[in-house]
């Protein structure tokens, strides 16, 4: 494996923890800040010189606080999330960041904000909302206008000194154009790589600097790579924080060569530019088409252009249970990308019962 999918990798495998010893620079503690949500503005967390990671459940760990704080109606991968925050499983967090990308990281929220209130002795840090929308009007861009420059007051309030955010925002354009040449490499028949791989590729936790290095080393070892047949798939639906769903999927003798959710590269993934402020509210403004904020018409236009972007043989959509919005879409999908469809629905958090799979499209592995 080249040296720097192996770094990746291993990166990826110990995201989510926090440094064991928090850096200290001329005496001030560098805060450490976690955050929630496709919908974070990780330009300003980046600017403000935090160190900053995505909170992530654990499949295989039972999540009996967070059902009790947020009811099993919620998405689990939120309830697992909460469990693992009030377990103290990330260490010790300065802060949290909870975007309102859906109804589950706003629940989330709302039970942290009142934990904190009601049971001081959880220890919570501090949670803020960042509260992003996505209608097409005017008076959406002015709000979300304003919900940025309040998120990088607060920044400049918890560290003290004012936001690099042009470097930053530069530094994250830089990272996506990198991100979308190593995509590249899943369109060639073989793949060169492997979804599984390309989930510690695009998310592996690191600063945005590191991982900018360790992309540019995998790029120059591309040659190196191995080569992956199978069926190619495009995995459609709820977010994966957990590569478990992706292995069970390619031990059947698929490869994943695309997907739409959050955790398989920054959404949406076109360069922010110029325009600090005004240009970041803008971006995310427009972000990606999501189950949960997007109509059903745009979710199958886009599926059609990535389906046929990523050279993919078979769409599978996936909805897990507490996130149902995915299967709304799937006929729509279906009907638009011109390949065979399949959808798992109502799956358990980190499990794929690829029954439905198997029957209609199976794949020799």
């Amino acid at each position: 494996m080249p040296t720097a999918l192996a770094a990746l990798e291993e990166a990826y495998a110990r995201r989510g923890a926090p440094p064991a010893s928090p850096e200290v620079t001329a005496g001030d503690r560098t805060p450490v800040v976690g955050y929630v949500g496709a919908d974070m503005p990780v330009e300003l967390l980046t600017a403000a010189g935090v160190r900053a990671f995505r909170l992530t459940g654990d499949p295989e760990s039972a999540a009996a606080l967070g059902d009790r704080y947020l009811g099993r109606g919620v998405d689990p991968m939120a309830r697992s999330v909460l469990t693992r925050l009030l377990d103290g499983a990330f260490g010790d967090l300065d802060h949290i960041v909870v975007s309102h990308d859906c109804e589950a990281s706003l629940r989330l929220f709302y039970a942290l904000r009142e934990l904190r209130r009601v049971e001081p002795g959880t220890k919570l840090p501090e949670a803020y909302l960042v509260d992003i929308l996505h209608l097409p009007h005017r008076t959406t861009a002015r709000y979300n206008r304003r919900r940025i420059g309040e998120f990088a007051a607060r920044l400049e309030a918890w560290t003290g000194h004012p936001l690099d955010v042009a470097g930053a925002v530069a530094a994250h354009d830089e990272r996506r154009r990198l991100l979308a040449a190593v995509a590249e490499l899943r369109r060639d028949v073989p793949a060169r790589l492997t979804g599984r791989q390309f989930l510690a590729v695009a998310d592996p936790g690191l600063p945005v600097n590191e991982h900018i290095a360790l992309l540019e080393r995998l790029l120059a070892e591309a040659g190196r790579l191995g080569e992956h047949a199978g069926r190619r798939v495009f995995l459609s639906g709820s977010d994966h924080d957990t590569p478990h769903v992706y292995e069970a999927v390619e031990s059947e003798g698929y490869v994943i060569v695309g997907e739409d959710h959050s955790f398989g590269g920054p959404s949406p993934d076109r360069p922010v530019g110029a325009g600090g402020l005004d240009a970041l509210a803008e971006h995310y403004h427009h972000g990606g088409p999501t189950a949960h904020r997007a109509t059903v018409g745009e979710r199958a236009a886009h599926a059609a252009r990535a389906v046929r972007h990523c050279r993919a043989e078979l769409f599978l959509a996936y909805s897990r249970i507490g996130d149902e919005a995915p299967a709304w879409d799937f006929p729509a999908q279906r009907a638009a990308v011109g390949i065979p469809a399949v959808l798992l629905e109502r799956q358990e958090y980190g499990r794929a019962d690829l029954t439905a799979l198997r029957k209609e499209h199976p794949c020799a592995v």
